[in-house]
């Protein structure tokens, strides 16, 4: 299995790894502070250093079982099995991310009780999709953000048993993806100090630590995307 430094430490931006495998198509370490693509957050870009070379890295996914794959760049260099290496993600667009993903729970929080159907985490530009019957309103959506995230809210994760989900099924807001089940553990992501929290759900990404590091967010726009489905989108400022 590939240890994943960023659930404890989303900020950590370099750490130094051993080299299971490498290929052309991929890289697995043995740890990695590369978040690996999954629930809409794209997996991260980087770079892996070894005495004797560098081999950048397009993206991080999922591989078999606990296995995090680096895909190295075309053409790259392959560090040798076994090498240490020094692995370094491109933290500029990982915070972006980051600032995105925390948005994007504020804003489920806004429209307690829809169900999520879909979602993108982008650098620029992130969208839900909620299962409602009419449109929320637009500039009560960004006043409701702009209130969040002015009240700096602390951001942090909790591991619990997965057997909460049994008792508490509304903490899952997806309705066509849920937390994986297996290892007895599920990671919460909590937003605000008191009860109830501002929000409260499973998930894997990497968030900032506090609401007020998201910086201005702009609902861009509001779709239509079938009878029941309705898709925001929000705009992160530089």
């Amino acid at each position: 299995m590939t240890e994943r430094l960023f659930l404890t430490d989303p900020r950590l931006t370099c750490a130094k790894a051993a080299v299971l495998a490498a290929s052309r198509e991929s890289i697995i370490l043995d740890r990695t502070v590369f978040y690996a693509r999954s629930g809409g957050q794209p997996g991260d870009r980087g770079v892996l250093r070894w005495v004797g070379g560098e081999t950048p890295i397009s993206e991080a996914v999922k591989g078999e079982g606990e296995e995090i794959v680096h895909i190295p760049a075309p053409g790259a260099g392959l560090p040798p099995e076994g090498a240490a290496v020094e692995v370094e993600i491109d933290w500029p667009r990982r915070y972006r991310l980051m600032r995105m993903h925390t948005a994007m729970h504020l804003l489920c929080s806004l429209l307690p009780g829809a169900g999520v159907t879909g979602g993108q985490v982008g650098e620029e530009r992130s969208r839900l999709d909620f299962d409602l019957r009419e449109s929320p309103e637009r500039t009560a959506l960004e006043a409701g953000l702009r209130l969040l995230i002015a009240a700096d809210h602390p951001v942090t994760a909790e591991w619990v048993d997965e057997s909460l989900l049994d008792s508490s099924p509304e903490l899952v807001r997806t309705l066509s993806v849920k937390p994986p089940r297996g290892s007895g553990r599920l990671r919460l992501v909590r937003i605000g100090a008191g009860e109830p929290p501002v929000d409260l759900q499973p998930c894997g990404g990497t968030h900032v630590a506090s609401t007020a590091e998201i910086g201005s967010i702009a609902v861009q726009k509001i779709e239509n995307k079938g009878r029941q489905n309705r898709r925001v989108v929000i705009a992160l400022a530089a």
